[in-house]
């Protein structure tokens, strides 16, 4: 159950990504299955050269905004469909991850690369005998509450703001100056970047690197996203990216559930699906209004919102994006 928590928490850093793209810029980015291994895969090498764990978040972080900003260029200058660009970045990242994982051994090809015997980012954790314990998921939960607090000022600034107007309609902020190509390729190497860092979480949390580990990994981005919002709404930022996190660490204890009543791992696939179809159906039946979520977010909207002069271009397409949602 604790460990549940714990994995929650660390993909929680994957759902943030996801949410970046998903939902502030609705772009389709399956970019994410490749770069969550890229990261991984970036941190595994480093740690098995004895590289500090820091440095090798911040690696991992670059390798997947570099994987993202491709995907970025190849849909703004190459005139690509988005999902078909990330597509093909996914596709090409593959070769490459199995490249990195051959650099820590010499061997062209290497589908694992251990690093148990490394030290990692939850070594304090580890010999402290706080892992696996309320200790080290309190101490995750403050960690990714902080990211989620710098995430929510960065959307709050002006380029934030033109990200989110980006994402609600690119024609209308384009026409107020505001180089949208250039907030797609930023918001995806933004989000690829933490899609890796959650991979390089994941590597030195279960102390390896493996190829397919980033299979599939949209869709469980995708379910955390969907069961958050599927509780606390996407009408205001603070309030939906806490819910991301909350629906990663849900996500993790319905997996924990399904195996513990007696399912299979080969039926993890078709339990996420499930997961997505029931987060989809919960606002129908009113679930947020029922726990009173709608009060508080209602309550919030009554406030008059203080937009500062030199935003006001930017800021004013943010409501349209809120109303259509």
């Amino acid at each position: 159950m604790i460990g549940a928590f714990e994995l929650g928490l660390i993909y929680a850093v994957v759902a943030l990504g996801v949410y970046l793209t998903f939902r502030i810029l609705n772009f389709p980015d399956l970019t994410v299955d490749g770069s969550f291994t890229t990261g991984a895969a970036v941190a595994a090498v480093c740690l098995s050269y004895d590289m500090n764990p820091v440095l090798a978040l911040l690696l991992s972080f670059a390798a997947g905004a570099i994987a993202g900003a491709i995907t970025g260029v190849l849909h703004t200058y190459g005139k690509i469909d988005g999902l078909l660009a990330g597509i093909l970045t996914m596709i090409a990242l593959w070769s490459v991850n199995l490249r990195i994982m051959g650099i820590s051994n010499g061997t062209p090809a290497l589908s694992n690369v251990g690093i148990r015997s490394s030290e990692s980012a939850f070594s304090g954790l580890r010999e402290a005998g706080l892992l696996g314990t309320w200790g080290a998921v309190g101490i995750l939960f403050v960690a990714v509450f902080v990211l989620k607090l710098v995430i929510d000022w960065f959307l709050s600034t002006d380029l934030g703001l033109s990200i989110q107007a980006t994402g609600n309609n690119e024609q209308m902020i384009r026409s107020f100056g505001v180089n949208t190509d250039a907030m797609k390729i930023l918001t995806l190497a933004l989000s690829n970047g933490l899609v890796a860092v959650g991979g390089a979480l994941v590597a030195q949390y279960t102390g390896s690197a493996d190829i397919s580990m980033g299979v599939g990994l949209i869709l469980i981005g995708l379910a955390s996203v969907i069961l958050g919002q599927a509780f606390f709404g996407n009408r205001w930022v603070w309030l939906a990216s806490f819910g991301v996190i909350v629906g990663a660490v849900l996500y993790r204890l319905v997996i924990f559930a399904a195996l513990s009543a007696g399912l299979s791992n080969t039926d993890v696939r078709l339990i996420t699906a499930v997961i997505v179809v029931i987060a989809l159906l919960i606002p129908r039946f009113g679930i947020g209004k029922r726990l009173g979520l709608d009060r508080l977010m209602r309550g919030k909207q009554t406030q008059p919102a203080e937009v500062p002069p030199a935003r006001e271009s930017v800021a004013a397409s943010v409501p349209a994006k809120e109303a259509q949602q």
